[in-house]
């Protein structure tokens, strides 16, 4: 039956209208926050009951609470969880501000070991209250250096239904900007140990379909380097099989975990989006279905066939056509996967199940809703080209009751004041599982003997499944579905022109019309002399070192600057695969890198601060220095303190070595001066009369900040002094979008200071 709802008032503009960062929508009277559209679609959808709909406006209309995640590896996370709990919160539990008291921040109390917090302070006390200024210049130094996630809370639940392990092979479909990319990374190092990160046997696939945005992928993924790591530009509707040697042959990877958290409307995150309001229209949700429907499939056919493989879908949209029917549509395609029951799981998390009913439009006001597809097409009040735009996959299928879309879930706004999200998880169904030992003979090799069936079938012998597989890898090519791609109706209606542009540039990128201008990836031969060299003037014992995994990334005929590592399995992809066909943005992680000396030094390699974890466990541990808390301080406040200014015995341990990169492990322990209470380990370059830190401005001040309780560098007295001559009232830096510059890496036996860029700290004496 069609019903009608009452004529929103005045007409929005498109997705592609600029859109409010809801940064001051503290600021804006409720007026602002009405959309009739919106208002009349959601309550034909019957998403809450009817007793919940103002308390759910009245969230979506309050300021989205400041969320961060303690990041990087469990070691980083747990020492800095515990200063803001032993330090922060009892500072900030008694602060005022204009005659209110201000709430201290939080845990959120479904996100495991207590690691994510929301506090919900208003922009203005952040700037003029002492206690939260100080607050705010430590999540900001430390959101820098990658140390915490400033992530909304919704968007950290996905990754966690992973249940991502370190030998693992997952693939994250949609990964920019790559907040979840940095979770999935840090399960992937659950075991990181002693005073290094491990290197997992597993890999993570990090994809965008945009080329800019995997760069920020790659930024925020140096949060925790990893060998493990690989970042493509492809569309993931039609990603490419990925071929990879076994003892039996040439076979396809498959992925054990498959995160698609795909492109939506967003109307989720309206409490911080808030040009939403103003643009939110049904067609948004309609286009995007197919996109999502195919991403959702390929994925399908990607994942394992071990029972405990799985895929989770998600978005931060609330529209039924975006979240159940492109389950239920997927599901139907594919019969041999259903969801999962994951209503156990983190109990604390306060979610609604999915639907089973909706009622798709193409009215632009929403005046109108349809329940069934055949009702839309025999409708007279809607025109034959409007019919085209939608198919019968955005309506609940005959038989919805049988694909358990309750298992589903969906969080709203209001039930913990949140963002609003859609997150399912899906497997095969076990009875489709490869056989025992098949299953394991697959697992040894890292590959999958069969590829993913359509539909059920019958298990073919090994010869054929190979050939049947080589044969699907070429219909998997990206430019099998461009045709049907190009002409599906669906994917134009309401995207706007941005959206239009990234389905452009996406089909541009896999079919490989797009200009591609990335280096290839050549592994060094383990002989190689500058290998070699780099390795003993950095005491790197060449027999234990994994020296057959270092590669470059440079022109041919150039000499190497800068030397990666990665693990086995993206060795053998990279070197079986094609990475033009790949796309490939990112693999590894950087290690060593060449210093051009001073005038009376010779150019040579140096450990870079993000491949130190790596590095450190082949170190000479004779030739790792010894510092002292004065030493510290001293290199922390200074750009490059000379030698003479260092206490004995370290400047004389300093002065005996020769100019180049060495390594200075600073002991746990309290002083008058600071408190360690891990070693820490820190990259430092000598050269003819001084020592330098190797890590930038921003590292060193989030470290100066955790070690003395305020920034004393130079860079920070001069942003304070800068502050004061503006009398702002405030000495908390911007926050910019720009590479994180460090990362802090603190294990079970050291804290391992990560750099990626010299910056400043390059110039010479």
């Amino acid at each position: 039956m069609t019903r009608h709802r009452p004529r929103g008032k005045g007409k929005g503009k498109r997705r592609d209208a600029p859109v409010d960062d809801g940064r001051n929508n503290d600021l804006l009277d409720k007026a602002s926050f009405k959309n009739e559209r919106f208002f009349a679609y959601y309550k034909a959808q019957k998403i809450l009951p009817e007793e919940e709909w103002e308390e759910f406006l009245e969230a979506m209309r309050r300021p989205l609470p400041t969320t961060f995640r303690v990041a990087g590896s469990r070691q980083t996370a747990a020492v800095l969880n515990k200063t803001i709990e032993d330090v922060h919160v009892p500072s900030l539990s008694n602060a005022e501000f204009e005659g209110q008291k201000i709430p201290p921040p939080v845990q959120i109390p479904w996100y495991p070991d207590g690691l994510a917090w929301q506090f919900n302070v208003p922009k203005k006390v952040l700037r003029k209250q002492p206690e939260f200024k100080k607050f705010h210049s430590f999540l900001v130094f430390e959101t820098e250096v990658g140390n915490i996630s400033r992530q909304e809370g919704v968007s950290m639940i996905p990754p966690l239904f992973l249940d991502v392990e370190p030998h693992h092979k997952v693939m994250d479909m949609c990964a920019a900007p790559g907040s979840k990319t940095a979770q999935i990374l840090e399960a992937l190092h659950a075991q990181d140990t002693v005073t290094s990160s491990s290197i997992p046997s597993g890999l993570l696939v990090a994809n965008d379909s945009d080329n800019k945005r995997t760069h920020l992928l790659i930024h925020q993924s140096a949060r925790l380097p990893s060998p493990a790591l690989m970042v493509t530009n492809l569309d993931a509707s039609n990603y490419p099989s990925i071929k990879i040697p076994t003892p039996r042959g040439m076979r396809t990877l498959m992925f054990d975990r498959i995160l698609c958290d795909v492109p939506c409307s967003g109307d989720g995150t309206m409490r911080k989006n808030i040009g939403i309001w103003k643009t939110w229209s049904p067609g948004d949700a309609n286009g995007l279905h197919s996109l999502q429907v195919r991403i959702l499939l390929r994925a399908m056919r990607l994942l394992n066939y071990e029972p405990s493989s799985k895929i989770v879908y998600s978005t931060c949209s609330l529209n039924p056509v975006e979240n159940e029917a492109v389950v239920a549509d997927a599901l139907i395609q594919n019969p041999d996967f259903e969801l999962m029951d994951v209503s156990d799981r983190f109990p604390q998390l306060i979610r609604r199940p999915g639907m089973t009913e909706w009622r798709p439009t193409t009215d632009r006001e929403c005046e109108t809703t349809f329940e069934s597809y055949e009702e839309f097409i025999a409708s007279s009040k809607v025109d034959e080209a409007m019919k085209a735009k939608l198919s019968r996959s955005h309506w609940p299928p005959d038989g919805v009751e049988k694909l358990n879309l309750p298992y589903c879930m969906r969080i709203y706004p209001h039930l913990q004041d949140s963002g609003g999200f859609f997150v399912a998880v899906l497997r095969r169904k076990p009875k489709l599982a490869v056989p025992t030992s098949d299953r394991k003979r697959a697992a040894s090799e890292g590959v999958q003997e069969v590829a993913a069936p359509e539909t059920k079938k019958a298990r073919l012998d090994d010869e054929d499944a190979m050939q049947t597989e080589l044969k699907k890898d070429e219909s998997d090519s990206p430019m099998a579905d461009q045709e049907s791609e190009a002409t599906t109706p669906q994917a134009e209606e309401g995207q706007g022109a941005a959206e239009k542009e990234r389905s452009k540039s996406a089909s541009a990128a896999a079919s490989g019309s797009g200009a591609f201008r990335e280096q290839p990836y050549t592994y060094v031969s383990p002989t190689d002399p500058v290998l070699l060299s780099c390795l003993s003037r950095l005491h790197i014992n060449p027999s234990t070192f994994p020296v057959s995994n270092v590669l470059v990334r440079n022109p041919e005929g150039e000499a190497a600057r800068v030397l990666y590592i990665s693990n086995d399995i993206v060795k053998s992809i990279i070197q079986n695969n094609s990475y033009e066909r790949l796309r490939l943005t990112a693999a590894g992680t950087k290690i060593f890198a060449k210093q051009e000396g001073g005038k009376a030094t010779e150019a040579q390699f140096r450990v870079l601060g993000e491949g130190l974890p790596v590095v450190l466990p082949f170190v000479d541990e004779k030739t790792i220095m010894d510092g002292d808390h004065e030493s510290l301080k001293i290199l922390v406040e200074s750009y490059y303190p000379l030698c003479e200014r260092l206490p004995q015995p370290f400047r004389k341990m300093v002065e005996d070595r020769p100019s180049g990169s060495h390594i200075v492990r600073f002991p746990k322990g309290t002083t008058e001066i600071t408190s360690l209470t891990h070693d820490l380990v820190l990259p430092i370059w000598k050269s003819n009369v001084s020592l330098t830190l190797m890590i930038d401005k921003k590292a060193k001040s989030a470290l100066s900040l955790r070690l003395f309780g305020k920034d004393i560098t130079t860079a920070g007295k001069e942003r304070q002094a800068q502050m004061g001559q503006k009398d702002s009232g405030s000495a908390t830096p911007a926050v910019k979008d720009e590479t994180p510059a460090a990362v802090v890496v603190e294990e079970s036996g050291a804290i391992v200071v990560d750099e990626s860029g010299l910056k400043m700290e390059e110039k010479k004496d």
